[in-house]
């Protein structure tokens, strides 16, 4: 009576927990590097400028 081809697909809560956990991991592996940009070189990583550019 069980269906072979609907136990061996994917279950759709588990792919999206995973999808979330590797987007989660690549976020915090971007943060990681753009913080050490900051802690190396504050003033060139910085975005926001409260002086206006002279050149």
């Amino acid at each position: 009576m069980d269906d072979p081809s609907l136990s061996s697909s994917v279950d759709v809560d588990k792919g999206f927990a995973i999808a979330f956990v590797v987007f989660l991991f690549l976020f915090l592996i971007v943060m990681i590097f753009r913080c050490g940009k900051l802690v190396k070189n504050p003033y060139k990583a910085s975005f926001t400028t409260t002086e206006p550019c002279l050149s």
